[in-house]
């Protein structure tokens, strides 16, 4: 009978997903918030570590699917606090088979609000802030820098993460330019200015990588292929052992630089490739539109 109820208990657990929202002040962490509960999620907004045991429990009561997204800051004491209430909670949810998943938005904007985390200076409370949710970092499972982000891009992402949450792992390949600095959400950052740059070639230069006379003298490039050929190696091999190891999210960033030509078309077959072996794969071009 024990060992009935024990099996009851996992499967309830296993219908159970709840997804923790982390962030720094500012960063977008109601907007995300706003498009889970869009998918169904049933959100609460600034729950103390304390409560998140009470509300696995009711979450398991019912026999139907329950998904939750909890929304953690520093107002409800959760990075101020004692670090470890925190994590013991989150580690009570792992323990009962209840599927976690945790994301933490990054960026802070200058507002002329008071900073939740005292400090007398905004950057000394953003530095403080960042040093509470280092931890959470090197535990989160997806990772979103909203600094060049707008509203609807940031909707954009979370909808492309947690849409087809049931089809596998989702691989974002993202585009970017090294001039503008490198992406803070990337797994893997590949660098492919040693291409040739098609911003050499005047009638090539206005052109964005998406264009087929751009994505045409980029992949005419003996280099090019050779490269494809060895990325497409290394990801297959990959990209297996992050399924295994349970990782749902992976960002995959490839710069040029610009991120106007080169990096744009490989994106683009990248993106391709992941698609035709079966996953999930979202591309995002950071700083196409830019001169």
């Amino acid at each position: 009978m024990t060992q009935e109820l024990r099996t009851e208990d996992r499967l309830r657990a296993a219908a159970v997903e709840f997804v923790v929202i982390t962030g720094l002040s500012g960063a977008g962490r109601s907007e995300a918030a706003k498009v889970l509960e869009d998918l169904g999620y049933f959100v609460i907004d600034n729950l103390p570590p304390s409560l998140i045991g009470r509300v696995a429990e009711l979450a398991m009561v019912g026999r139907d699917r329950t998904r939750v997204a909890l929304v953690l800051d520093a107002r409800g004491g959760a990075f101020t606090a004692d670090e470890s209430e925190l994590s013991a909670a989150l580690d009570q949810l792992r323990a009962r088979d209840i599927n976690l998943r945790e994301v933490l938005i990054r960026r802070f904007e200058a507002t002329r609000r008071r900073h939740p985390v005292a400090g007398e200076r905004v950057a000394e409370s953003i530095a403080l802030e960042r040093d509470l949710l280092r931890e959470l970092r090197a535990d989160a499972d997806l990772v979103v820098d909203t600094s060049d982000l707008n509203v609807h891009e940031l909707r954009a992402k979370i909808l492309a993460a947690f849409a087809g949450e049931a089809d596998g792992m989702l691989v974002t390949v993202a585009s970017f330019g090294f001039k503008y600095g490198l992406p803070l959400d990337a797994d893997m950052v590949l660098d492919v200015r040693f291409l040739p740059n098609p911003y050499w070639v005047p009638e090539l230069r206005p052109l964005p990588g998406t264009d087929p006379a751009v994505r045409g003298y980029v992949l005419a490039q003996d280099a090019t292929g050779l490269f494809l050929a060895r990325l497409e190696a290394l990801l297959e091999t990959a990209l297996p052992g992050y399924v295994q190891e349970g990782k749902h999210y992976l960002t995959v960033a490839i710069g040029c630089t610009g991120g106007k030509h080169r990096s744009v078309v490989l994106a683009e077959e990248l993106a391709g490739w992941l698609t035709d072996k079966g996953y999930r794969a979202h591309v995002a071009h950071r700083d196409v539109e830019r001169e």
